[in-house]
C-alpha cells in the first residue's frame, strides 16, 4: 500500500442477510469470498456497504418507489438481522461497515470520507444487485473520477440478462470488468 498513486479498496456492497438470502445457493457466494480473502492477503482495504434505516424510518420518503414499502413491512433497521453482513463474508474488526440510505453506496453514507481519509482512488466493485447498488455506485464513482474495476462474478442480479448487458455493454465504458480470478492474477 506504499504506492501513493494507486491506492485501491474493495467494496463489498449489500452483502447483507436480507438480500443475500435470495442468492445463497449453488456456490454463488464463492467469488465474493475469494475476492475478500485476496484483498486481505494483499493488504487492500475491504469496505462493506449495507442499506439500513434508523428506528422509525426517518430517512424513507413515501414517494420513493422501492424504499417506501420497507417502512410498511418493517425489518430493515440498523439493528435488524436483515441488515447485518452475511456470514459468508464476515467483516474483520478493523473493516468498516458503511450504512447507506438509498441505492448508491455514496447515498447518505460515510463512504467518501473513508475513501478520502485513506487516499483511495481506485475502487473494486462487488455486490448485489448488479442493476442496483453496483450500477448506481459505479456511475456515481465514475463521476467522482475514481478508477474502477467490477468483479463480474462477484456481482449478482435476479435477472441474468440485465446482469449480462450491464457487465458486457454498460460497465466497460467506465470500468474494467473482469472475473475475480482474473483480478487476483493481477495482484500476485
Amino acid at each position: 500500500m506504499h504506492n501513493h498513486y494507486n491506492k485501491t479498496a474493495l467494496l463489498v456492497m449489500d452483502m447483507q442477510n436480507g438480500i443475500v438470502s435470495r442468492f445463497a445457493e449453488d456456490g454463488k457466494l464463492i467469488p465474493f469470498q475469494k475476492a475478500v480473502e485476496a484483498a486481505r492477503r494483499h493488504s487492500i482495504p475491504v469496505i462493506f456497504v449495507r442499506v439500513a434505516f434508523s428506528e422509525g424510518y426517518p430517512e424513507i420518503n413515501p414517494q420513493n418507489k422501492s424504499f417506501s414499502a420497507i417502512s410498511k413491512s418493517r425489518g430493515m433497521t440498523v439493528s435488524d438481522i436483515a441488515t447485518q453482513i452475511h456470514e459468508s463474508v464476515h467483516p474483520e474488526p478493523n473493516e468498516p461497515v458503511v450504512t447507506k440510505f438509498r441505492v448508491s453506496a455514496f447515498a447518505g453514507s460515510s463512504l467518501e470520507v473513508i475513501l478520502r481519509s485513506h487516499h483511495i482512488n481506485t475502487l473494486i466493485l462487488s455486490g448485489i444487485a448488479t442493476s442496483g447498488v453496483v450500477l448506481s455506485t459505479l456511475r456515481e464513482a465514475a463521476d467522482k473520477d475514481y478508477a474502477l474495476k467490477v468483479l463480474s462474478d462477484a456481482c449478482l442480479d435476479a435477472d441474468p440478462e440485465v446482469h449480462r448487458v450491464l457487465t458486457e455493454k454498460v460497465f466497460p465504458r467506465q470500468a474494467d470488468v473482469l472475473t475475480v480470478d482474473a483480478w487476483i492474477d493481477t495482484l500476485d
